[in-house]
């Protein structure tokens, strides 16, 4: 597969505005981690004109798919940690293109402690673990335990992840293998829900004790990043937060994160007269 797609490769970086490129290709047959291609050509640019570019191709050799990722709409996906096939792209794939050590500088950065977004890493999937958490819940209240199972493997999937990036590591695609050794308590809560006998019920109740008391343990290190921004001003408007460079990276999670902070005592409450004197203005400030 390299050598069909050495052409297009090395005319991609004959360009000045490539930055590195690499070649992943599939370890077994049908690999999902590669969108069930044959390879993947990864190619990283300056050029922030189109941040995202994709191109499929058919070989002799295979199927292959080339993206073409601008730096800017890279380091936004490892931020936020959405796209964490891509991590795995830059750590396995093959480079053939590195244009001032760009991708192994960022191989590096990835790899060190504290790395790039660590807290802001950390808040955005404790808000996703909240979020999950209290939304199982609701559906175990209401005897829907199919749903509640649904999200209560879903705030476990950040729980893990949450776990990982504590530790100052980068949560890969197999995230559980780390969680393992890492975390044995939190690998095995995971392991009771998905694989015990005993009834679903009894399975989500034991559960949400338990990731009850792991969110509370781990709610002062993963608020940490919204608490730092608020500081910056006395008081704030729900709007700000949403317009906020950072915060608003929260998005969906980020009011029911709040309320969230606020039961637990992190945030509070101001209430701000209005022209109407039975109507408040809800304003929140840190404790």
């Amino acid at each position: 597969m390299e050598q069909i797609l050495r052409s297009i490769y090395q005319e991609r970086a004959s360009d000045s505005k490539t930055l590195g490129v690499l070649l992943v290709e599939k370890r077994k047959e049908e690999d999902p981690n590669i969108d069930m291609f044959d390879a993947i050509l990864l190619v990283i640019t300056s050029d922030e004109t189109t941040p995202i570019y994709t191109k499929h191709y058919t070989t002799s050799a295979g199927n292959a798919a080339m993206h073409v990722i601008s730096d800017q709409q890279l380091k936004k996906w490892l931020l936020l940690g959405s796209k964490r096939k891509v991590v795995d792209w830059l750590f396995s794939g093959t480079v053939y293109f590195d244009r001032n050590e760009y991708i192994e500088n960022m191989k590096r950065a990835l790899t060190e402690y504290p790395y790039y977004g660590q807290k802001i890493k950390m808040g955005l999937e404790l808000s996703r673990l909240v979020r999950a958490y209290m939304e199982g819940k609701k559906f175990y209240e209401q005897e829907n335990y199919l749903d509640a199972y649904n999200h209560v493997v879903n705030s476990l999937h950040h729980l893990a992840r949450l776990t990982v990036i504590e530790k100052g590591l980068f949560p890969e695609v197999k995230v559980w293998n780390q969680v393992k050794k890492i975390d044995p308590a939190i690998y095995k809560l995971y392991e009771e829900l998905v694989m015990s006998e005993e009834p679903l019920k009894q399975r989500l109740e034991l559960l949400f004790l338990a990731s009850e008391f792991f969110i509370h343990n781990r709610t002062t290190i993963g608020a940490k990043h919204i608490l730092e921004v608020m500081e910056t001003r006395e008081r704030w408007e729900i709007q700000d937060m949403h317009e906020h460079e950072e915060l608003k990276l929260y998005s969906v999670e980020l009011e029911v994160f709040v309320e969230y902070l606020i039961k637990k005592g992190f945030i509070e409450v101001v209430e701000v007269p209005s022209k109407n004197s039975f109507i408040f203005h809800r304003m929140y400030q840190v404790v």
